[in-house]
């Protein structure tokens, strides 16, 4: 009732996450590591990228950044999606050679701005693979509805990758 007197009530009801990466989006259940693909940090989907930069895939503040590592960040969204952006496999052995972090924790970013620039080349030679998962890892909360775009070619920052309701 107060939250409705005073206008603290979420106004928003659905977003559309666009893609972190220009490259190819697909199935979360084709990214090539079990943790993600058994969707065992959220529901998801996965970017083959064809470069390294790394964008926000919707508004929102930066809740996460793997500090030593910078290969990972997590960003929540207006909506209360808290969306994981999980650059390569196998790519925290790497102790952030090859990453570079744009932003800081505690920033509110704009979709599309950039987050992390990565060498992919680097990342090809000392990591599993250059898959970027992109997962929601409170999806098991079950709050969210989400329609997946189909897999083919996406342009960071523009193409919707997917779209969240909440129930």
């Amino acid at each position: 009732m107060f939250k409705k007197l005073f206008g603290k009530e979420k106004s928003i009801t659905n977003e559309k996450i666009v893609s972190p990466v220009t490259g190819v989006v697909i199935k979360i259940e084709e990214v090539p590591d079990p943790v993600f693909a058994q969707k065992m940090m959220g529901e998801g989907v996965g970017v083959q990228p064809t470069n390294g930069i790394v964008v926000a895939p919707v508004d929102g503040e930066i809740i996460q950044i793997a500090e030593k590592s910078k290969h990972a960040f997590g960003i929540r969204s207006a909506l209360g999606q808290e969306i994981l952006v999980h650059i390569g496999l196998e790519t925290v052995a790497m102790e952030g050679e090859g990453f570079k972090t744009l932003v800081k924790l505690g920033d509110h970013v704009k979709a599309g701005q950039p987050i992390i620039e990565a060498d992919l080349e680097l990342i090809k030679e000392k990591a599993a693979s250059t898959v970027i998962p992109v997962v929601v890892t409170n999806s098991s909360n079950n709050e969210y509805d989400f329609v997946w775009t189909e897999p083919g070619n996406v342009t960071a920052g523009e193409t919707v990758i997917f779209e969240t309701t909440a129930k």
